[in-house]
């Protein structure tokens, strides 16, 4: 073989790495938000931004909202750490910092749940999730490498674990909850980049697959697939319930919690480092 065959050979083959790469592409990008840590999809189309601001000065986080016209407004502002999102009806709710609020669709917000409802102290409640009958449930991330736990919270505010890091070493730093039909939740762990299969009323664990380095949004596509960000990889994966795991894209800096786009074609990525909020869409 020549020189001018192996080279020809080489980019090919180069090519065809980057052609199996190349599954998403950004559409969109927002800047200028204030450490955004999750998004969510109102029924309206618009997208709510959590904005951390700086991390545990308690009051200067907000949620934001993006209109069709890529216009940000502020729509409930004095938060501590705002993260995890979730809608009941018309109300928002925010996983912020050791407590869970509710926000009005006036933007006012209260306690549905204080740091004294929970049957131990979180310390760093992360994402969020609602079920069709009322009910959330919020990841504690722990110290980030362990200590974490699962809670659910009712409508009046009642919580209760699902499970934590002393019932399964399994559960290290949970992070991106989904829920799968009326009995399970799926997390993907911070801590140890795998992703689970949760029974709600056990807390009793099924690993489906591992890889996503630090572990942070989930969510799932209408083909079913799965899609994980990896918040420390600055990665996005593509992910399949036999333990497939596809990498989409990457050279984020700090991926956060993702969700889909209104019209299901693009995730909508939150890129905290950089304060910037990126549509990627999905081929």
């Amino acid at each position: 073989m020549n020189k001018k065959t192996i080279l020809r050979s080489t980019l090919l083959a180069a090519l065809l790495v980057s052609a199996s790469m190349a599954t998403a592409h950004e559409i969109k990008n927002i800047t200028g938000f204030k450490t955004p840590e999750s998004v969510i999809t109102g029924k309206d189309g618009r997208v709510y931004v959590s904005e951390i601001g700086e991390f545990n000065k308690d009051g200067d986080g907000q949620i934001s909202v993006i209109d069709a016209d890529a216009k940000v407004s502020v729509f409930a502002s004095g938060m501590d750490d705002p993260k995890g999102l979730a809608f009941i009806g018309k109300d928002l709710y925010v996983a912020d910092k050791v407590r869970i609020l509710k926000i009005t669709p006036d933007g006012k917000w209260t306690v549905l749940a204080a740091k004294e409802a929970f049957p131990e102290t979180p310390q760093f409640l992360n994402d969020l999730v609602a079920d069709k009958k009322g009910n959330l449930y919020v990841s504690d991330s722990g110290d980030m490498t362990t200590g974490g736990a699962i809670y659910k919270v009712d409508s009046a505010g009642k919580v209760k674990l699902i499970t934590s890091t002393k019932q399964d070493d399994r559960i290290q730093a949970p992070n991106g909850l989904l829920l799968e039909g009326k009995d399970h939740l799926l997390e993907v762990d911070f801590a140890t980049g795998e992703l689970y299969r949760v029974n709600i009323a056990s807390g009793a664990l099924t690993k489906i697959a591992e890889g996503f380095g630090g572990g942070d949004g989930l969510v799932r596509a209408k083909d079913g697939q799965l899609y994980i960000s990896d918040f420390k990889g600055g990665k996005v994966y593509k992910a399949d319930f036999q333990g497939h795991v596809e990498l989409i894209k990457e050279g984020y800096q700090q991926s956060a919690d993702i969700v889909l786009s209104a019209d299901g074609k693009s995730l909508i990525v939150p890129e905290m480092k950089t304060g910037t909020v990126i549509w990627l869409h999905l081929h």
